[in-house]
């Protein structure tokens, strides 16, 4: 019997370590228009980004329903002795409501339902960690507190290429404040007790990735790290050799990972993510 962990699509784990790790992924859904499709289920990211530059109509996002997720937990609960299920900002989706609501129908099993307060591989990154102390055979109620440690260790920082599509997506946030100066720089967001805020901006895609590898210095105690990005892989490449050149950490460590539907949605195209975890984590 062991704890089983679950995520949802936002956490834009790549799917060879969702594999290894066992790890339980819950969709989101993407509509444009009247259709609606599972992030990465009835679309990839390659049709994703085709159609978010193609189509007249901006696409939204859906939480996943508390069906969906007492489906999971149905599964899981009947070959363990508890579910530690993660998932991305509540002040960005309704997920974790849908999480807790299934929650209440599952008898028989613990359930926490964490909040992260962060989303793509800043919530990657701490499931990941959490399904390696699974593995190992660690108590529900150590992984439990192993997690509520991580999740102040846990950092990240965006470079996109346009505001135009955070302000489409209509999560703008804190964000806001960038708007009188879409034109001619690459913003650069970060998180803040769940919600996306400014963190600057720069005048170049090569300042951009300046801008991220100084970033992924951090303290100087990086634990695991992972580059983000979606359009752009030649860049993430770049950006990668670089963050490893520095001695930051190896190269052969650092997780390369896509942006999905569901953050792409409000993000848009040629964005570059970093993550990282302190070495607490």
């Amino acid at each position: 019997m062991t704890v089983k962990i679950v995520t949802d699509s936002s956490a834009d784990l790549p799917s060879q370590i969702v594999k290894e790790l066992g790890i339980s992924v819950v969709p989101l859904y993407v509509r444009f228009g009247e259709q609606v499709y599972r992030d990465r289920i009835d679309i990839n990211e390659e049709q994703f980004y085709q159609r978010l530059e193609r189509d007249t109509v901006h696409p939204s996002t859906i939480q996943p329903s508390p069906k969906d997720f007492m489906d999971v937990y149905e599964k899981l609960s009947k070959d363990c002795d508890g579910i530690i299920s993660l998932h991305i900002s509540s002040k960005l989706s309704g997920t974790s409501n849908s999480a807790l609501q299934a929650k209440e129908n599952i008898k028989g099993c613990p359930i926490e339902v964490i909040d992260s307060q962060v989303l793509t591989m800043a919530l990657g990154l701490i499931v990941i960690s959490a399904a390696k102390k699974a593995k190992e055979g660690a108590s529900f109620n150590d992984i439990v507190k192993h997690v509520n440690v991580l999740l102040s260790d846990i950092h990240l920082l965006a470079v996109l290429d346009t505001l135009k599509y955070v302000l489409l997506g209509g999560r703008i946030g804190k964000a806001k404040a960038l708007l009188g100066s879409l034109l001619n720089v690459k913003p650069v967001l970060s998180l803040k007790d769940g919600e996306v805020i400014p963190a600057g901006q720069v005048r170049s895609r090569n300042k951009g990735i300046d801008r991220l590898v100084e970033f992924a210095k951090g303290n100087g105690k990086v634990s695991s790290l992972s580059v983000v990005y979606n359009t752009t892989p030649d860049d993430a490449k770049i950006l990668a050799d670089r963050i490893a050149a520095a001695n930051i950490i190896s190269r052969d460590k650092i997780i390369m990972a896509l942006i999905g539907p569901m953050l792409g949605v409000h993000i848009g195209p040629g964005t570059l993510i970093v993550c990282y975890l302190d070495k607490a984590g």
